[in-house]
């Protein structure tokens, strides 16, 4: 039987890019399905952040809402598992297999959580760049 992962108020906020105080509020109007700790501390399933997910993007703030677009016209993208992942203060480096190749990104650990980037999940490296060099052996 898999265990529902449940979130904090506060870790669902930073997830749907709104304030804490929205997500109590939405909590208190029963817009968010939660539970409670036996300390009576609200929690919500990660089924209920999926769903609300692109109804954040509307009330967030337009910075927030540039930051969740899903889609994007970037064709440089090297789709590969997740092999590692090295969270250090406030930046982390995720490690992509791409075949029999590896990539590094260095991110944010906010992005690793917001993403909730795990160790053998599928993921793509999109390659921003205005040139490219080639090197011989």
């Amino acid at each position: 039987m898999e265990r529902i992962k449940m979130l904090t108020p506060r870790d669902a906020a930073k997830i749907l890019g709104v304030s804490y105080p929205t997500v109590k509020q939405w909590i208190y109007r029963g817009r968010l399905k939660t539970g409670k700790t036996q300390g009576g501390h609200y929690r919500i399933p990660e089924s209920e952040i999926d769903r609300l997910l692109p109804a954040a993007t509307k009330v967030a703030a337009p910075e927030v809402r540039r930051k969740n677009f899903r889609k994007i016209s970037g064709r440089n993208q090297l789709v590969g598992k997740v092999i590692d992942i090295k969270i250090s203060g406030l930046m982390a480096q995720v490690t992509l297999s791409i075949g029999e190749q590896h990539i590094t990104s260095i991110i944010t650990a906010d992005a690793v959580r917001e993403l909730r980037l795990k160790k053998g999940q599928t993921a793509a490296a999109l390659i921003k760049s205005t040139e490219v060099m080639i090197v011989l052996p």
